[in-house]
């Protein structure tokens, strides 16, 4: 009886945790949409701030955090690919790898205000790309590293082991087997992962606030050495440093509503694509 008795006050507590952290999420969430939603509309996403950004809409700022994540992808994506090919497939457990593992890890947890000083040093000060487009992409590619490398070799280590040996019991070579075999059967996985890293770096602050982000521009940028609007710095500056926050609340929740609906459409991206490929997965 003392047992059972404890077992049930073990799961009462842990079912009273989750439903405290549904409802702070769920009220923060009815704070959001609840005040945000009124703001949307067609001239909200399509235009520029206006009258010092207390009215006009929020579109350099969406389309520099596109423009972000999407040149962050493209340097980080290959890299990432291609070294969690290397450890999982080229690579044996030794100590190297367990120092690889370990350091990746510790990437991956390591604040992002730290990317942000680091994209500072490197990019914008010793090679001289100046805040701009390029220097915060880069630093938000060396934020995604991690998680995508992370993603792409669990992905590649799930493959079973028969289907390699089977592909070299038909005389293929080991990248014949990497590219035609272990690839293909691990790229709903990685493409899981890349997905998720993206939705991670579109809602980053500190590392743009420091490397690419502008306090206003009412234009896109022409160049990669053009400082950006995005969305998670225009949310923090509209809430930090408006001259009249009371008159600019409505974008501030409108803005953060944009945020949360991209950040829930890219994981909800992730989902369906593992979802369908475990459906159609024969092993």
């Amino acid at each position: 009886m003392k047992e059972r008795l404890r077992e049930s006050l073990v799961v009462l507590g842990l079912r009273s945790a989750v439903f405290v952290a549904l409802a702070g999420l769920l009220g923060v969430l009815f704070d959001i949409v609840s005040k945000g939603a009124g703001v949307l509309s067609w001239k909200f996403l399509t235009e520029p701030p206006m009258a010092g950004m207390t009215e006009g809409g929020i579109f350099p700022a969406i389309i520099g955090s596109v423009y972000l994540v999407t040149l962050s992808l493209v340097a980080s994506v290959p890299i990432g690919v291609l070294s969690a090919i290397y450890l999982a497939e080229y690579t044996k457990q030794s100590r190297f790898t367990r120092i690889v593992d370990v350091s990746i890890r510790n990437l991956a947890g390591t604040p992002s205000i730290v990317f942000g000083l680091f994209g500072l040093g490197l990019f914008v000060n010793f090679l001289g790309f100046r805040q701009s487009l390029l220097s915060g992409a880069l630093t938000l590619a060396c934020m995604s590293l991690p998680v995508i490398i992370t993603a792409s070799r669990e992905a590649l280590l799930t493959v079973p082991n028969e289907f390699r040996e089977a592909a070299y019991a038909l005389g293929a070579t080991k990248l014949q087997v990497v590219r035609r075999v272990v690839v293909p059967n691990a790229l709903a996985g990685i493409l899981t992962g890349i997905v998720l890293s993206s939705s991670r770096v579109i809602g980053e602050t500190a590392p743009i606030m420091l490397t690419a982000a502008a306090f206003y521009t009412p234009s896109l940028p022409s160049s990669f050495f053009d400082r950006v609007m995005a969305l998670p710095f225009h949310l923090f500056v509209m809430a930090t440093q408006s001259a009249n926050p009371l008159k600019t609340a409505p974008i501030q929740y409108g803005t953060a509503l944009v945020l949360i609906l991209i950040a829930v459409g890219l994981n909800a991206t992730a989902l369906f694509v593992r979802a369908r490929r475990r459906r159609i997965k024969a092993w």
